[in-house]
């Protein structure tokens, strides 16, 4: 019986940060558990074609956009189930087992999110988001969601947006999400750089307009300029 789960991760310049996110995927090989590893990426300038390569992942590529991107990924894939994850995110030791009994349930799954260093700030934007995917059901894409493609395809897939697309999916699976006892651990270079407060409150304005009707391709852009 082949292993059920492909892995899809979405890439744009992410040569760097690749190998760590795929190293901790190894446990899940061993455990039967992983079946593929497809990269989809938008357009990278840097080596992560190369890397993908030597990890002996499938390469997809199309326009960057992290919804459209997961899509071509998923649709290149075989497994019965998925695992959608950032490649700045690695999952901690210790996951492959949790997602082995995640599997009896049928429903779509997150992980715990932390941040690889920062303090009281990562902890403190580490409890909030935890808090939002626990009370309001919304994790984000940097939590990893592992799910069956039979209840993907329910909800219509992921859509095609370039920002959103995890909020939007998730609000599509309502009341089928279960939070696991496992931790991905993601890079905390965007807060670093833009600030931890800031990025925070910036995160929370545009997931606010969003909830509110604004536009995915208006908030993108905004988004880029900032």
């Amino acid at each position: 019986m082949r292993a059920p789960l492909s892995v899809i991760i979405p890439t744009l310049d992410a040569a760097e940060a690749l190998p760590g996110c795929a190293g901790a995927l190894f446990e899940g090989l061993e455990a039967g558990l992983v079946r593929e590893v497809v990269i989809s990426d938008g357009g990278s300038t840097d080596a992560t074609r190369a890397v993908a390569g030597e990890l002996g992942a499938v390469w997809v590529e199309g326009p960057a956009s992290r919804g459209g991107q997961i899509r071509r990924g998923i649709a290149a894939s075989e497994g019965e189930w998925l695992l959608l994850l950032h490649a700045d995110t690695q999952l901690a030791p210790g996951w492959a087992d949790v997602a082995l009994r995640h599997l009896a349930s049928g429903e779509a799954g997150y992980f715990r999110l932390s941040f690889a260093r920062g303090g009281w700030r990562a902890r403190t934007v580490a409890g909030w988001a935890n808090a939002r995917s626990r009370y309001a059901g919304l994790p984000y894409g940097d939590q990893g969601l592992i799910l069956p493609r039979r209840l993907l395809d329910e909800v219509g897939g992921v859509p095609d947006q370039p920002l959103m697309e995890d909020v939007a999916l998730a609000l599509a699976l309502r009341g089928r999400l279960r939070a696991l006892d496992a931790v991905a651990v993601t890079s905390p270079e965007r807060y670093e750089t833009g600030g931890w407060l800031r990025r925070g409150a910036r995160n929370l304005t545009t997931l606010t307009r969003y909830l509110l009707g604004a536009d995915p391709e208006a908030l993108a852009r905004a988004y880029r300029r900032r």
